[in-house]
């Protein structure tokens, strides 16, 4: 097996400490995979939190709260779904989704109402007052999302690593 070795950035960071450990204790393996998903797993834990941090001013927004007035605003006009239509979109369970639900209608950033086709559904609609707060959130998270980018590569390079990632998630989900 080829050892991995780092490529062109950071001359080390902490996924290299790793992988240099194992190749001192296991030498016959090859570590790329865990540098890739290391790195990916890192980044998305980082990024989680400069997230959430962007949607803090708006209402104490947490990223789960966000999810559902997402979904619910990129469902288009009327903006609403069913609670299972929510849960399935968001891989939640539904207790976790009526607490969210709970939360974001005593806010007032959605309502529930009856579903007229289904006498024991509910339908849940954002009300103008969550589409204008999503709207404000989503723009803030791109910003911090997009200064990530824009701090460690090329407009192309960012493009070739959003297919890349395309590639790699479709063949792993």
């Amino acid at each position: 097996m080829e050892k991995h070795t780092p490529g062109p950035g950071p001359a080390h960071d902490a996924v290299d400490a790793i992988t240099d450990q194992w190749a001192a204790v296991r030498p016959d393996l090859d570590t790329l995979p865990m540098a890739v998903f290391g790195r990916i797993y890192r980044l998305a834990n980082a990024m989680r939190g400069k997230v959430d941090k962007a949607y803090a001013p708006y209402g104490g927004m947490s990223l789960g709260e966000f999810d559902v007035l997402a979904t619910l605003r990129r469902s288009g006009e009327p903006y609403t779904l069913s609670p299972r239509e929510l849960t399935a979109t968001l891989m939640i369970t539904t207790g976790g989704m009526t607490g969210r639900l709970d939360k974001l209608e005593r806010a007032g950033l959605l309502t529930r109402s009856p579903d007229p086709n289904d006498r024991r559904g509910l339908r849940v609609t954002l009300t103008d007052e969550g589409r204008t707060l999503v709207d404000q959130a989503v723009a803030a998270g791109l910003d911090r999302q997009r200064a990530a980018l824009e701090a460690a590569l090329t407009p192309e390079e960012a493009e070739q690593l959003a297919g890349l990632l395309r590639r790699l998630l479709a063949t792993t989900a």
